[in-house]
């Protein structure tokens, strides 16, 4: 096979184009909701599931049927700022007998402006979410309890996101509706939801779907944040590296074939498949493909340097967490459109490198240690 590289690879003006790093905390391409996930800046992942559980067991504690109806709507609400990023006022102004279609898995979040009854936005929900919803929604007690829809006086459910948040131990401003918003953002980000995804799901203006090779539909996008909400719940795989992306050039050889793929933020993708694969997963050019890299073929080395190098797939990033343990570490970096990509090394490695949060560095990975997944 004679030597290939994708044409978004090649000396160019568009592939030149230099990569921009977030710095810590000055915040990322979400017009201002997500700021640099530093320590205490919003909840995690954990800490969102602890204030869930908070919400569940302050339904189930109350021995008045009338009072656990109520708080079971409060419920409903959190979650679904939990799981969709929307706004507490968005959430509010839903009818969920109309705007929740259980058989698609969507909500409609509506315009809220007076008269408009479009959809400004619809936003998959993962499966777990929509059967919980569609049993309290049947339930006749709770649905007639629902007099006044999940039309509550805001106030009153921001208190009770407040006191929910102290009662786990947390600061009282990180349970207020805004920054679970902001938390459910960067909570996608780092499980490396593709940039543009996260803003139409927030319900961002004009998010940029548009490179100088490549375009996505909306369609397409729909489907990628459909995938991802499905995925969450049912994560299988152990590769910590994640990147959604459409193929764009396909090179065919005598028994493996080289694919190049591009993500929304129009990052350059190449992996190396046996014809066997390419054919088994009916991959073409214009398919949405999920490209997965264990950390362990992750390779670090520092920005400040640069020596040659075999790996078809380099990003320029920053450090923004370390994990040091006695025999391996984890350095996780983020590039420049917020993925943030994971590389495992041995600890005695790591400190040969000396890198520390905050440092340039380059992520390679070679071809063959890219895994394909069509299943778009």
């Amino acid at each position: 096979m004679k030597p290939f590289r994708c044409r978004l690879l090649m000396n160019s003006k568009n592939s030149e184009k230099k990569q921009t790093v977030p710095q810590p905390g000055t915040g990322f391409g979400l017009g201002g909701i997500v700021s640099s996930p530093g320590e205490g800046s919003c909840l995690d992942t954990i800490q969102l599931n602890q204030l869930e559980q908070s919400f569940r067991q302050w339904v189930e504690d109350s021995p008045r049927s009338d009072v656990r109806l109520s708080r079971r709507r409060i419920l409903l609400v959190f979650l679904l700022i939990r799981y969709t990023g929307a706004k507490l006022n968005e959430i509010l102004a839903l009818d969920p007998f109309i705007d929740i279609d259980a058989e698609r898995r969507m909500v409609c979040i509506r315009g809220l402006e007076p008269g408009e009854q479009e959809c400004a936005r619809e936003i998959t929900i993962a499966e777990r979410l929509n059967q919980e919803i569609r049993e309290a929604l049947a339930d006749p007690q709770f649905k007639n309890s629902l007099t006044n829809l999940f039309a509550v006086d805001p106030a009153f459910v921001r208190r009770k996101f407040y006191e929910r948040a102290e009662a786990c131990g947390f600061a009282k401003r990180l349970g207020g509706p805004e920054m679970i918003r902001r938390a459910r953002a960067v909570e996608l980000m780092q499980s490396n939801m593709p940039l543009p995804a996260v803003q139409k799901l927030l319900g961002h203006s004009t998010p940029n779907l548009t490179t100088a090779y490549v375009s996505f539909s909306e369609e397409e996008l729909q489907r990628v944040t459909r995938l991802f909400m499905e995925r969450e719940s049912t994560q299988k795989t152990s590769a910590r590296n994640a990147f959604f992306g459409k193929i764009v050039e396909i090179q065919r050889g005598d028994i493996q074939s080289l694919v190049c793929l591009v993500n929304l933020a129009g990052y350059p993708l190449t992996a190396m498949i046996t014809n066997t694969s390419l054919e088994r997963l009916g991959l073409q050019i214009g398919g949405l493909v999920t490209a997965e890299v264990k950390a362990p073929w992750v390779i670090l080395q520092r920005g400040d340097t640069e020596s040659p190098c075999s790996a078809e797939n380099r990003f320029e990033g920053e450090v923004v967490r370390i994990n040091t343990g006695k025999v391996s570490s984890e350095y996780v970096v983020r590039i420049g459109d917020g993925t943030e990509l994971c590389s495992s090394l041995s600890t005695s490695s790591g400190k040969a490198l000396g890198l520390k949060v905050g440092d340039p560095v380059r992520a390679m990975f070679n071809c063959f240690a890219v895994i394909l997944h069509a299943d778009y």
